[in-house]
């Protein structure tokens, strides 16, 4: 009997939750759901928008979504939870159409369903694997098992790439791919023991002390050439300043910075001390798709902390030969920083040549850390550039990175509440029409983003899932190996 009753209850649990809200009383007002997917642009083939209802005393959710192409799928539970192959399916099916969601929501025991709204798929896809960025907790310091990540946007399973947790006390960062192909990568470990990790398409790994007589560091804030057979490195010294009685919390600050090239095939630096190893501050490198150039910000150096408020960076261009790895002798200014009265920093061109992406802030040439930090874009066609009004907040985006196809961008945002960076995603067609951002899916994305205290930042697209060894990622480190590079005569 007992049995029998427990099938009972569980047959009647099953129906009830799936079965259709009876009663409904209609509201014009869209759901409360968090995370905000109303209107979004979505590739087909995403991980699910789950979402779940803020308004409190709700205990359960009803979502019903359609496609315009065809395909419908309906759930039921405490918070909309879509089956990820069904949804796959759907997203497919109207690739280049829309889905529409119902929603209705179960509060005191009756039913209220919303307005319904809108999801777009774009016709663009994102052939990604996924997405690799660092996790770190906001404290400003060294610890609390920071951690370089890789997503499956397609599912939510995370991989952990390499986590302070196998290297203690040591601070890594800047883990590049070359134009989102894990195979050919490279990171810095700082603190005891560090040193610049470069491995080649081949798989073969090296570790390297990028410091040199002629150089003041060893090489952060990388940048693949497209050729593969150069990266380009910032080589600088990071500090903190800590604000008091005022808005802003922190001010991140460079006492030098120069850039620098690895040929990574002969281990030899390349060097331009009248161009990018000067005086100036010269930092985040970038190659264009094409080689030919390489783009970088530059601030003219002051006394920092002090005059902090003095650094404004300009984004300038020099051309690059890499048959001979040289450098040409004229510096082209695209975007002047002291003149406009801002910094300009963070430059990254999208893969196709089209659009050059950069951030913009009042001040400093660490843009994370500054609430009015929003992304910008220009036209290379024409030069123009205008503020991406679809994406930016009133808070903190910074941290982009394209697509390989460039009709889609991922990048960090404090929106939410100024202190965590999440990652957004958003597409952007022929014209610059840019979509509304969406939040990176989670499974249960109100309890994993309200549990979760850790920003993301440095994010990038990775066409495969990246085949890291920590173990020997922790034998290296921990062996104080490096193979030493020398400037190229």
């Amino acid at each position: 009997m007992r049995c029998l009753w427990l099938l009972a209850v569980g047959f009647w649990l099953l129906v009830s939750c799936t079965s259709t809200p009876t009663d409904v009383k209609k509201t014009d007002a869209l759901p409360p759901i968090y995370p905000d997917y109303v209107g979004v642009t979505i590739p087909d083939g995403i991980a699910p928008l789950n979402f779940n209802i803020v308004d409190a005393g709700v205990d359960a959710v009803d979502v019903q979504v359609r496609g315009s192409k065809g395909g419908e799928l309906h759930v039921q539970g405490e918070w909309a939870d879509f089956d990820i192959d069904e949804w796959h399916a759907l997203t497919t099916q109207n690739k280049g159409g829309r889905l529409t969601l119902t929603v209705c929501a179960r509060k005191d025991g009756k039913w209220l369903q919303y307005k319904d709204f809108v999801v777009y798929v774009s016709p663009y896809a994102m052939d990604e694997y996924g997405v690799t960025y660092r996790r770190i907790a906001p404290g400003y310091e060294v610890g609390g098992d920071i951690g370089i990540y890789q997503r499956d946007i397609h599912t939510f399973d995370e991989y952990a790439i390499m986590r302070e947790s196998a290297v203690p006390g040591r601070c890594f960062n800047c883990h590049t791919p070359n134009r989102t192909d894990p195979r050919q990568l490279t990171l810095q470990i700082r603190g005891e023991g560090g040193g610049t990790l470069v491995q080649l398409a081949d798989g073969r790994q090296r570790w390297l002390n990028t410091k040199t007589d002629s150089t003041k560091a060893a090489g952060s804030y990388a940048y693949w050439h497209p050729s593969g057979n150069y990266c380009a490195y910032a080589t600088n010294s990071v500090h903190q300043s800590f604000f008091v009685g005022k808005g802003q919390r922190i001010e991140a600050y460079h006492e030098f910075s120069n850039v620098i090239v690895l040929d990574v095939r002969t281990n030899e630096l390349i060097l331009t001390p009248e161009l990018m190893t000067t005086t100036d501050l010269e930092i985040f490198p970038a190659f264009s798709p094409d080689g030919k150039y390489l783009y970088y910000s530059t601030s003219k150096a002051c006394r920092v902390p002090a005059e902090y408020e003095k650094v404004k960076c300009s984004v300038c261009r020099i051309p690059f030969d890499a048959g001979t790895g040289t450098f040409g002798h004229e510096v082209d200014t695209l975007l002047n920083g002291p003149k406009d009265d801002c910094s300009y920093t963070l430059v990254r061109p999208s893969y196709d040549g089209r659009w050059l992406m950069y951030c913009v802030t009042s001040r400093s040439n660490f843009p994370v850390f500054h609430p009015d930090a929003d992304l910008w874009l220009m036209d290379m066609k024409t030069g123009e550039t205008r503020p991406l009004k679809e994406a930016n907040s009133d808070n903190t985006d910074s941290y982009h990175n394209w697509s390989d196809n460039s009709h889609w961008f991922v990048f960090s945002s404090k929106r939410e509440d100024g202190m965590f960076a999440r990652l957004y995603f958003a597409s952007i067609d022929e014209e610059g029409r840019v979509t509304k951002p969406f939040l990176m899916p989670q499974r249960n994305p109100k309890k994993y983003y309200r549990e979760m205290f850790d920003s993301y930042n440095v994010p990038d697209f990775t066409k495969t899932k990246v085949d890291f060894d920590i173990r020997e990622a922790h034998e290296q480190v921990f062996r104080n190996e490096r193979e030493k590079v020398k400037v190229k005569k």
